[in-house]
């Protein structure tokens, strides 16, 4: 009962920063404390910054002894407090100057509140879900080495001298110590724990069955959605020089997909058949990724090839959306089967069995025959503990 109280009293203390948060946003005219996004990210970190504390306290009111619940209140109340206190500076240093107390102490919290969030959510949560605990104890070297990369993070990012990078106004560090330079070597300590979190998070789901493979799915699932989404946004920024905030609101929103598909993989995993997501993401992501490429592919040469006849670019336009919707269909239905035929084997072999069947069930006269191989057809496609063939009697004068 005890643990309970304390989960749910450390998620209200989440959500009233994030409510206090959302009125110093409004006070500061809808300013964004950072670079990321389109200047509405606190907003939209409101998604994650509410799900973690409250997942985290539903687990932890359940299972008060599963780590994970205490993760995700930890680090949903780490980014409550780096939202709220960059709100509390801004307004307090550049909005209002001294209309609030301590505006450059909560510049501070702000320039390191991230790591304890960064550290849980990239090493520990992978490392431990689902059920709380580590793959072997070979693996708590990682995870003391995971408590030295936070604490060193930390410290660098929070006695480093100088301006705080992170603050909106020209802040000099108060609490700056010298000599603090090299513990921000602690971030690359980090990236090598996150490295080692993922590959522990990928043998658990080799070697898991039942429920706990089922749980582990959610999880994967979300976290590569994620990575996929950090990879677009990097690599359309970067390389094609598409601007990244809109972009980066959609990872910041997505990002509660993670303590989302937590809460499910842990509390409601039955309800929900995760193949079925997975199955739908790989089918439609790569659909879209094909049909966007031909589409921009045949735009291009449809230029190039009536350049000389035409400068407008309607032509091009009107016959590339004309054959990208001509082979939405076909497209589809071909990486259909081939997302069936590589990561779904048992539906696409019973897919197989069952053509198999229907073609020899044209020909087959013999009823017992018939009885016996549709039975053995049911057991290999569908896999049941029983099998049981009615067949109803003719009628007389039939």
């Amino acid at each position: 009962m005890t643990a309970r109280r304390a989960a749910w009293a450390l998620c209200g203390i989440s959500i009233a920063l994030v409510a206090g948060g959302i009125v110093l946003f409004f006070l500061n005219d809808f300013r964004s404390t950072s670079g990321w996004g389109t200047g509405a990210e606190f907003i939209l970190l409101c998604a994650p910054m509410l799900a973690f504390p409250v997942v985290g306290a539903l687990i932890g009111g359940r299972e008060p002894r599963n780590a994970v619940g205490w993760i995700c209140l930890v680090a949903g109340f780490s980014l409550a407090v780096l939202g709220a206190s960059g709100q509390y500076a801004l307004y307090a240093i550049e909005t209002n100057p001294g209309g609030l107390p301590g505006g450059e102490t909560a510049a501070w919290i702000g320039e390191w509140a991230y790591v304890p969030a960064v550290v849980l959510l990239g090493i520990y949560l992978p490392m431990l879900f689902p059920a709380g605990r580590l793959l072997s104890r070979r693996w708590r070297l990682v995870a003391w080495l995971g408590a030295v990369s936070a604490v060193t993070s930390a410290a660098g990012a929070a006695f480093l001298p100088g301006p705080l990078e992170d603050s909106v106004a020209s802040v000099d560090n108060p609490y700056a110590i010298a000599g603090t330079e090299p513990l921000n070597g602690g971030f690359g300590l980090m990236a090598l724990c996150f490295l080692a979190a993922a590959v522990s998070m990928v043998i658990r789901l080799r070697r898991s069955t039942g429920i706990e493979r089922e749980q582990v799915k959610w999880f994967s699932f979300a976290a590569v959605v994620l990575a996929a989404l950090f990879g677009v946004e990097i690599l359309t920024g970067v390389f094609l020089g598409v601007p990244s905030g809109p972009l980066e609101d959609v990872v910041t929103v997505c990002f509660a997909f993670l303590p989302i598909a937590t809460g499910i993989a842990i509390l409601r995993y039955r309800l929900y058949d995760i193949d079925v997501v997975i199955n739908r993401t790989l089918v439609y992501g790569a659909l879209t990724g094909t049909l966007a490429a031909t589409y921009l592919g045949s735009v291009l040469l449809l230029q190039l090839v009536l350049s000389g006849v035409t400068a407008s670019n309607s032509l091009a336009v009107a016959v590339s959306t004309l054959v990208v919707a001509a082979a939405f269909q076909p497209v589809r239905h071909r990486i259909q089967a081939g997302v069936d035929r590589r990561f779904f084997r048992r539906k696409y072999d019973a897919g197989r069995t069952l053509e198999r069947f229907g073609a020899r069930l044209r020909d087959e006269i013999d009823l017992d025959a018939l009885g016996s191989e549709m039975r053995g057809v049911v057991h290999e496609t569908m896999q049941p503990a029983h099998v049981s063939l009615w067949l109803r009697a003719p009628e007389a004068g039939r």
